[in-house]
């Protein structure tokens, strides 16, 4: 009796402590995989800002893909994920408070260099399904079924998607009105 006492209260002690840890835990990781907590660092805030102006935010589909969508892996692979959330997050920290001046452009190049395409292929799953545009369909085959030596990242491609410096952005729902301007970049 006195072995199932012990054992009951081990495990009811593992569950105080485990429990707070845990929800502080999970709730830290929600807390800070929202765009305005990575735009609370001076340095990202033009991405951000970039990010929101893109087709990732304002499209027809009202779909938003957010930062963690796209610079994490997905979050059902749990350890994966929080490796690279932490990993990610002590190196912005560490060049926050250690780099004289934040190179958006090398950051830039540094994150594309490290893409993958099943990072845009979380979402965007349907890239031989265009009917309507039988190039894009072609192009999407190429990466999807590479020759070796052939491989492409969709970055290659779509390298000026979300993060660029363009002055005004055309929305896809606003793309066919009659009173369009000319000159617009069009995503």
């Amino acid at each position: 009796m006195k072995k199932f006492l012990k054992t009951g209260v081990l495990v009811l002690v593992g569950i105080l402590i485990a429990f707070p840890l845990f929800s502080m835990t999970y709730y830290t990781m929600v807390r800070t995989s929202t765009p305005d907590f990575c735009a609370s660092c001076h340095e990202i805030r033009p991405a951000v800002n970039q990010w929101r102006a893109s087709t990732h935010v304002n499209n027809a589909h009202g779909f938003v893909a957010d930062c963690m969508d796209v610079h994490l892996p997905a979050p059902h692979k749990a350890v994966d994920f929080v490796v690279a959330k932490t990993f990610h997050g002590d190196k912005d920290v560490v060049k926050h408070f250690t780099m004289d001046e934040y190179d958006r452009q090398e950051n830039r190049a540094a994150a594309y260099r490290s893409f993958d395409n099943a990072q845009c292929q979380k979402c965007h799953r349907n890239l031989l399904g265009m009917p309507h545009r039988r190039g894009a369909m072609l192009a999407h085959r190429t990466v999807l079924y590479p020759r070796p030596g052939y491989e492409k990242k969709c970055v290659d491609c779509h390298y000026d998607l979300v993060h660029n410096d363009t002055i005004a952005m055309m929305y896809k729902q606003y793309r066919n009105l009659p009173y369009q301007a000319k000159g617009l970049r069009e995503l």
